[in-house]
């Protein structure tokens, strides 16, 4: 449920770009400032779920950025300047950071090595419904008022309504893997005192929580699998990013709200099959090819988002008529485009560290991408505006703009076809360092559970 939450809120936004574009008089590049600061604020800030988690379990961690992500939330539907906006993002990128990660690892202590990829894949799939609920919602509600009061901004009310109840029900509810774990260690003890003896422990000393901190900040570090993967995703990153213009897209083509929101749809439940079916044919050729299967299913999904961003926004008639092209092609994209998670990154990360450092490293990758893609989003505003010619005043509000479509399209095509290529390509590394970094992991644990 807080995966659906998180998912949710994430597509808020980008699909009310229009409405918030006449709200408050921004054109594309002023759009995409939103997604920078919210994206960049979320990089930098994902490190301090691997320290939080030190000190306290994750489902008070998911609560506690659940509970922040939906102030924001809130706050920007109340919002009147565009300032305020952007503030909120930024509130809204720093509940996401303690959020992501420790969500990450806890599914990866959930599960075991063979068919881990399933369970990120099951995780993303769920969590897609949320953002296609999200999407449609808020796309279908922006076309209508309620009470006086524009539908975007009712939208976001009810989704940070929600988000307060899901928070409040993880920290009730959701029990960590490691406190059950630590439970069978103990002799006798009851899950509460073994958890208070462990808090006890961790708050005993803060230079001591810091130290282990900076400690497993530099073990991390210097995994090289960790390091290919970041650098592939530096990249990889930036189409996903870009796409939070599709809805403005399809509606300056000329598409309705209903219409965009349909296709957005289709897409999104392309992506949430696509996570699922990449992770359950990873693990399966994780079983025939044990230290390159999972490398593969990557290098073609990212190989796939060439083809299909060069279909989808150059050879694809930009017209109303051509609705059901775009419908097709976007569910085969989704299909296709989005294994790279759940059939490699998420898995690989957890057998290349110690479980202990699973939390830091998913939230070190967080940070370097998120902070990193944070750009593609104005950087396609500013291609659209400074390069195509998009037009901000141009548009109508009812039927949209043709010319400005083709600018933004032209932008978003030069966002994304390039970085699948170069993610692609980064990828080939891993075939000779993942197998001797795992083996490194599978060493130190022992060890470990050695002395315990």
């Amino acid at each position: 449920m807080a995966a659906i939450m998180e998912r949710a809120d994430e597509n808020l936004l980008p699909s009310v770009y229009k409405e918030v574009s006449e709200a408050f008089s921004a054109g594309p590049s002023d759009l995409g400032y939103l997604t920078f600061i919210r994206n960049f604020v979320q990089g930098l800030a994902s490190p301090l779920a691997g320290i939080l988690v030190i000190t306290y379990d994750r489902p008070t961690v998911l609560a506690m950025g659940t509970m922040c992500w939906a102030l924001s939330t809130a706050a920007v539907g109340g919002s009147r300047y565009f300032r305020q906006v952007a503030f909120w993002r930024a509130v809204n990128g720093f509940g996401l950071a303690i959020v992501i990660p420790a969500l990450q690892s806890f599914i990866a202590d959930s599960y075991m090595d063979g068919v881990r990829g399933a369970g990120f894949g099951f995780l993303n799939l769920v969590g897609t419904i949320g953002g296609i609920g999200g999407g449609v919602l808020a796309t279908v509600m922006a076309g209508y008022e309620f009470w006086g009061v524009p539908g975007w901004r009712c939208a976001f009310i009810i989704f940070a309504t929600l988000s307060c109840i899901i928070g409040f029900l993880v920290f009730v509810f959701v029990v960590d893997p490691r406190r059950t774990i630590s439970i069978d260690h103990a002799t006798g003890e009851s899950p509460d005192s073994v958890r208070d003896d462990l808090i006890e422990k961790a708050n005993a000393s803060s230079v001591s929580v810091w130290l282990e901190s900076w400690t497993t900040m530099k073990s991390v570090m210097k995994v090289q699998t960790f390091q290919i993967i970041v650098l592939q995703g530096l990249v990889g990153s930036l189409p996903w990013t870009a796409m939070v213009f599709f809805t403005l897209w399809f509606q300056l083509i000329g598409f309705d709200h209903n219409s965009a929101a349909a296709l957005l749809s289709l897409f999104a439940g392309g992506c949430a099959l696509g996570t699922l079916l990449g992770g359950v044919v990873a693990d399966r050729m994780s079983h025939l090819y044990p230290h390159s299967g999972r490398i593969m299913c990557a290098q073609f999904s990212a190989f796939m988002g060439i083809p299909f961003s060069w279909f989808l926004l150059r050879i694809i008639p930009q017209s109303v008529s051509s609705y059901h092209t775009f419908a097709v092609t976007l569910f085969i994209m989704g299909l296709t485009i989005s294994w790279c998670g759940t059939a490699a990154n998420a898995p690989m990360f957890a057998e290349v560290v110690p479980a202990k450092h699973r939390t830091m490293i998913y939230a070190f990758d967080r940070a370097f991408e998120g902070s990193f893609s944070s750009f593609a989003a104005p950087i396609v505003g500013i291609l659209s505006e400074k390069i195509y010619g998009y037009d901000a005043k141009s548009v109508d509000p009812k039927t949209g703009s043709l010319p400005e479509a083709l600018a933004l399209s032209r932008g978003l095509f030069s966002m994304m076809a390039v970085p699948f290529g170069l993610c692609c390509l980064f990828y080939t590394p891993l075939y000779r360092y993942f197998r001797r970094d795992r083996e490194n992991a599978r060493l130190a644990s022992l060890k470990e559970a050695e002395m315990i």
